[in-house]
């Protein structure tokens, strides 16, 4: 009985991308597409190169990133998912672009090392 409840607890902790973004979508109260076209109005003439919705600060936000014609450069905006309030507006270079992705690999690695862990236990 022990060992089931240690297997059912460490189940539930481990949640999957899928259920994660699907549990995210569920609690915001802004559509995606919402979000979109107030994204957009801050960048004319942009064109949504990725989304995602996540938490961030404590506040659960639809961020897009924005390029817009003539440059490199990419805008990140950010709108609160339960109000579709513009959070913030920033702009990324080409160099912070790359850090980022840099970034976001390493943490993935890291996760995908740490999960693998978690499975041979």
């Amino acid at each position: 009985m022990l060992a089931a409840s240690v297997l059912t607890g460490g189940l539930a902790g481990c949640m999957t991308e899928k259920e994660s973004r699907e549990k995210l979508e569920a609690e915001a109260r802004v559509t995606r597409s919402d979000a979109e076209k107030t994204a957009l109005d801050k960048v004319p003439g942009g064109t949504i190169k990725e989304s995602e919705l996540e938490k961030e600060k404590g506040k659960l936000i639809w961020s897009f990133d924005i390029s817009t014609p003539g440059t490199t450069d990419i805008k990140e905006v950010q709108v609160d998912a339960l109000t579709g309030a513009v959070v913030s507006v920033e702009t990324e270079t080409a160099a912070d672009q790359e850090k980022e992705k840099k970034a976001d690999a390493k943490e993935k690695k890291k996760d995908k090392e740490e999960d693998e862990k978690d499975e041979k236990k």
